[in-house]
């Protein structure tokens, strides 16, 4: 290509005041800038971050204080510029930064005024960066304060580390700035959706031999490990590794237990505030830390077939051009070269699913094993209907007048023409364990016992067999105590006749 003459050159410095707010505007939500200051910290060497908020002053404030090795004044002044640090530039394998940016457009995306202050073989050292005193003066400055007393939680910084504050949280109040009280419940609110998320992205580094700890306004946060490793009913495959120009990614698959399994606690917290079909997917990690999660990058939709499958891919910061990961490190591409790898991880987990739940629809259509409901498969189409042959049906059935049977038999067909499909597609996809049986009545159970065991029995099947056929199925597999009851009952009575 032919190069261009050039002769003279004109100074295009950004207007600070206009750039500077921009980065205001970059995307962060408080949970995710909360956790671009935790980045540095751990960076820093930290083992202990404590977070502390005031939201009840007059001057509310967010503060992150951490024991890691500190910075001299210039190291702070140049951590303060924006752009510190050339994304293409190698970085030690610890390292969680990227842009040089975190530090800056993470707080000001939450407050207009940021105070750094760290220590470092026993020198103390604050850099002050306060947008209405560069929309004042349209100068990239920042402000070096020769007093360290008057700033909020000064007294938390240990020997060495780095105190980070936010104060004018204008970002914060939805416009309650003026009003006290409500100010509080909306920042205090968003620091409550934060800790969820603080648990999540870095529980890996709070799950090691050395764990970090993370306290919140004193209390200890405890990790939030998505793959429930261990619950023992959690299954595990064998760690893969694919080995690239720019370094290795991990791939692990994880089949998290059935609700059934764990507690409703451990449950619900795994699943998060959107459930756990919003939960499945890649869990994408960088240098162990959490980026992206609850998806499958376009490869397969999210289903009740694969809800309980949770796939660690681990990358490492060499990486982050290929992945194309995001100054808030919060979203990423997935590259051509793992797609192919990827595709076939979620084919060994989708013909896995589809086989647990062929098989456990199997007794659903095996007529040795008594459904109540037949699953009719024809033309496309998948249908349910009441199985009449079932004993419960049948055995009503024969004991009623010829002119009466028929219009039995018409009601049944009714009940299963009047399934409420969508009824049950919509909450089978939200709260698919939150649906139960029904109960049943002591009179009805015990009809529908004795039913079955008058047709079994006829069949010649002995008392285990008809209890493995009849445990399989409700209403007597959500009611098994009672049915048994029921059974031994019924069988005493008989042999005494």
């Amino acid at each position: 290509m032919q190069e261009i003459v050039v002769s003279r050159r004109a100074d295009a410095t950004p207007h600070a005041t206009a750039l500077i707010e921009g980065l205001r505007d970059i995307g962060y939500s408080l949970e995710t800038a909360i956790s671009d200051i935790i980045d540095n910290s751990i960076t820093a060497g930290a083992h202990r971050i404590h977070i502390v908020t005031e939201t009840y002053s007059d001057e509310p404030y967010i503060a992150i204080i951490d024991d890691g090795e500190g910075m001299s004044e210039e190291e702070l002044i140049a951590a303060m510029r924006p752009g510190s640090r050339n994304p293409l530039a190698m970085r030690d394998e610890p390292d969680l930064g990227r842009f040089g940016l975190g530090l800056k457009s993470a707080s000001f995306s939450q407050c207009r005024r940021l105070t750094v202050v760290s220590r470092r073989s026993g020198r103390t050292s604050a850099a002050i960066w306060d947008l209405d005193d560069v929309a004042e003066r349209n100068e990239w400055a920042v402000q070096l304060p020769d007093h360290f007393d008057l700033i909020p939680s000064i007294d938390t910084l240990g020997e060495k580390g780095t105190l980070v504050l936010w104060q004018k949280l204008d970002r914060l109040t939805d416009g309650y700035s003026h009003n006290a009280a409500k100010r509080a419940e909306v920042i205090n609110q968003r620091i409550a959706e934060t800790e969820r998320h603080l648990r999540l992205v870095f529980h890996r580094f709070m799950e090691d031999a050395k764990p970090l700890r993370i306290l919140l306004n004193a209390r200890l946060l405890r990790a939030l490990d998505p793959f429930a490793r261990k619950n023992p009913a959690t299954i595990s495959d064998p760690e893969e590794k694919l080995t690239l120009l720019r370094g290795d990614v991990e791939i692990q698959s994880f089949t998290i237990p059935h609700h059934k399994q764990m507690s409703k606690t451990d449950w619900e917290d795994i699943g998060g505030p959107e459930g756990h079909l919003k939960s499945q997917g890649f869990y994408l990690y960088r240098g162990k830390r959490l980026i992206l999660h609850g998806t499958w990058f376009g490869l397969c939709r999210q289903s009740e077939l694969t809800k309980l499958s949770r796939v660690r891919v681990d990358i490492p910061n060499s990486m982050d051009a290929d992945w194309k990961i995001d100054v808030k490190k919060s979203s990423a591409q997935l590259p051509a070269v793992v797609r192919d790898r990827l595709k076939r991880v979620i084919e060994r987990i989708l013909a896995g699913s589809k086989r647990t739940y062929s098989k456990r629809g199997q007794k659903l259509v095996d007529h040795e094993r008594l459904p109540i409901w037949h699953r009719i498969q024809a033309d496309g189409q998948i249908r349910y209907r009441p199985n009449i042959e079932h004993p419960a049906f049948a055995d009503f059935a024969e004991s009623l007048p010829p002119d009466l049977r028929r219009g039995f038999v018409n009601c049944i067909a009714l009940v299963g023409a009047s399934l409420p499909i969508e009824t049950l597609h919509a909450d089978m996809a939200g709260t698919a364990e939150q649906i139960v049986p029904d109960r049943v009545d002591e009179d009805t159970l015990t009809q529908a016992v004795k039913a079955t065991l008058h047709v079994l029995l006829g069949a010649r099947k002995n008392i285990q067999e008809i209890k493995s056929l009849m445990k399989d199925v409700d209403p007597f597999r959500s009611a098994w105590e009672d049915t048994e009851r029921i059974i031994a009952a019924t069988i005493e009575t008989k042999e005494d006749k």
